[in-house]
């Protein structure tokens, strides 16, 4: 049976009271009774109830985390790092995975406050969720405009997009693909659209914009990039996130297109799970290490100073351009 608090309270041979005064760091105690304690919860395996102590005013140390997918490298490798650095601050998570799903963030959302978490990352694509400015808690977002009260961290999205364009045009493709959502919905991911628009301007070049929308299965991605590939308008491709990357890269050798000869390709990520993987693919790589850093860092000082004013509301980190085979051929 799970251990209760009366049976460490037998264990140490103190009281029920003294235990939970040790437990929530309340009140004077002397270092013998706190050791007794201690050495009695790890004989008995004993867990506080991070509930429990919430509702007495302390830290759980639990931290909410929502992104919308795990299974993209690129927010797996965030989460990862994410995890780390709050696991190394004191904190651990509750991984909530939202997908598409409106209403699966709002339930995990009403989860999180009723487990009384100390704060939450969030990083989801659904729209229109205004319990976030409700709930009473830090918040950091990533990638995402809440409210004008809740920081936001991002990459540099728009001169990724044009670093992405940039290079294939020094490439040499003048019928240049945007591969994403054409919707702008105000976050900061709608600056890849941007950022190659006012880069193809430039160039005096003109803008397409393919439609792939990030919810859509692979198959249904690959069978609309093979209809835009057949009709061999593009010589140059854009593409919002790696995996799309891939899919066209996979779609060419299908088509008997050859890259970079016919087509160039460019993703947007820059995943070390990419990198490794698919080392032909050049893309933008976005910081993952120090977008997880300032993402914990943020949190971690609304938690411990609440009332103190952030310096800023909004982070941008920058990107590189990562130059491989399906933009340039190299020499073998």
């Amino acid at each position: 049976m799970r251990p209760k608090l009366n049976d460490v309270a037998a264990k140490a041979g103190v009281s029920v009271t003294t235990v939970s005064r040790v437990i929530n760091n309340y009140g004077y105690l002397s270092q013998g009774t706190k050791d007794k304690v201690f050495r009695a919860m790890k004989e008995l395996n004993y867990q506080p109830n991070s509930l429990a102590r919430s509702l007495h005013g302390k830290k759980t140390h639990l931290i909410g985390v929502i992104f919308p997918s795990i299974v993209n490298p690129f927010f797996a490798e965030l989460v990862e790092q994410i995890e780390n650095r709050l696991f190394n601050s004191g904190y651990k998570i509750i991984l909530c995975n939202s997908a598409d799903n409106r209403e699966k963030e709002r339930d995990y959302l009403r989860m999180l406050i009723a487990n009384q978490v100390d704060g939450i990352i969030a990083g989801a694509h659904n729209l229109g969720i205004d319990e976030y400015n409700r709930v009473g808690l830090p918040i950091v977002s990533f990638d995402r405009l809440f409210s004008d009260k809740i920081p936001i961290v991002s990459s540099d999205n728009f001169r990724g997009a044009a670093l992405a364009t940039k290079e294939l045009y020094q490439a040499g493709a003048r019928y240049i693909y945007f591969l994403g959502d054409p919707h702008q919905t105000g976050n900061p991911t709608d600056l890849r659209l941007q950022g190659y628009q006012k880069t193809i301007a430039k160039l005096q070049l003109t803008a397409h914009v393919h439609t792939i929308n990030f919810t859509e299965s692979p198959t249904l991605k690959s069978l609309s990039i093979k209809k835009l590939l057949a009709k061999r308008y593009a010589d140059g491709i854009v593409c919002t996130d790696d995996l799309t990357a891939i899919l066209v890269l996979r779609a060419a050798q299908e088509l008997k297109i050859s890259v970079p000869q016919e087509l160039k390709v460019i993703g947007f990520d820059g995943t070390s799970f990419v990198q490794e993987y698919n080392p032909e693919l050049s893309t933008i790589v976005q910081p993952i290490h120090d977008i997880a850093s300032l993402l914990v860092s943020i949190l971690v000082q609304r938690i411990d100073q609440p009332d103190k004013p952030l310096e800023q509301m909004r982070y941008v980190l920058p990107v590189k351009l990562l130059r491989n085979r399906s933009t340039f051929p190299f020499e073998e």
